[in-house]
């Protein structure tokens, strides 16, 4: 009997699993075959050549990546793009981090109410909001005419300028910043504030030694989904920044639609991802050892 209970014991973890890959499998074959497949299909255009009689010519080459790295054009908006991404996630974790300690610590009746207007904006699409910004950024618009007003510049104008292109990406993150990061404080024990404040520390203390190193692996999840959603932004930097505003993505869309330069257009696509990936590797990596989520 004991040999029984002996094979029949290992039988039940091979079931489970067999379960588990019969569940899987389908999830799997949809990802491969709508995100796996086509970035492969868009690896092997960039290795493609380009001309403007033939159009596409198959060859393998890295004339495309290799093109994009040393001209100081291209460079520049990757650095742009980088630049925008790296500030509009400090203002998201600057304006969001006390948002969400708030909503996680506070036991009012209306935090669903409060929760209810965070998500609000996130029911309209980032084109409908970013012509709400245009609105209010253009000259005679409504900040125009602020400043005007207090004795300001009459020719006030934010359009098509770096900084209406990070307010209307901030405007967007917010929310998902504020969100990630109201789960994140509500996980941890409000009890070890109390304790610290017991010991004679002080708030801004007891969130430096007790809060801030217990929310660091979460935050910088969220800090780094922030990043990748800046990164890869299209129709805010189109519609605030104008035509001489270019990022990495609006540079995809010009090459492949104005330029109809398919193989430059999917080299670039694929240097934006992989210096998106390099740069969320190393922010994670950049956080001590301790503090990382296991």
């Amino acid at each position: 009997m004991d040999q029984a209970l002996s094979v029949a014991a290992p039988a039940a973890p091979r079931r489970r699993e067999l379960s588990a890959g019969v569940l899987l499998g389908p999830a799997s074959v949809l990802i491969l075959v709508t995100l796996a497949a086509p970035l492969v299909l868009l690896f092997r255009y960039s290795l493609d050549r380009f001309d403007p009689t033939l159009m596409i010519i198959p060859a393998i080459t890295g004339a495309n990546y290799a093109a994009f790295i040393t001209n100081p054009f291209y460079l520049g908006i990757l650095r742009l793009t980088i630049e925008v991404a790296a500030s509009t996630t400090f203002f998201c974790l600057l304006f969001g981090a006390p948002i969400a300690y708030r909503l996680a610590r506070t036991q009012s009746r209306a935090k669903s109410a409060m929760v209810l207007a965070l998500i609000l904006p996130l029911f309209m699409g980032a084109t409908s909001r970013t012509v709400g910004w245009m609105i209010l950024f253009t000259h005679g618009g409504i900040l125009s005419l602020a400043v005007s007003a207090l004795g300001g510049s009459a020719a006030f104008d934010m359009m098509y300028t770096p900084a209406a292109v990070v307010i209307g990406i901030v405007s967007f993150n917010l929310p998902y910043m504020v969100l990630m990061l109201q789960a994140v404080f509500e996980r941890i024990d409000p009890a070890l504030e109390d304790a610290a404040a017991s010991l004679g520390a002080a708030p801004a203390r007891s969130f430096r030694r007790v809060i801030w190193p217990l929310s660091l692996p979460g935050l910088s999840i969220a800090a780094i989904l922030c990043f990748i959603l800046s990164m890869n932004a299209y129709a805010t930097p189109l519609l605030l920044g104008g035509p001489r505003f270019h990022m990495m993505a609006t540079q995809v869309y010009t090459e492949f639609a104005d330029n109809n330069n398919w193989p430059f257009s999917a080299a670039t696509a694929f240097i934006l991802m992989m210096t998106t990936i390099f740069l969320a590797v190393l922010a994670n990596r950049m956080i001590p050892e301790r503090y990382r989520a296991p």
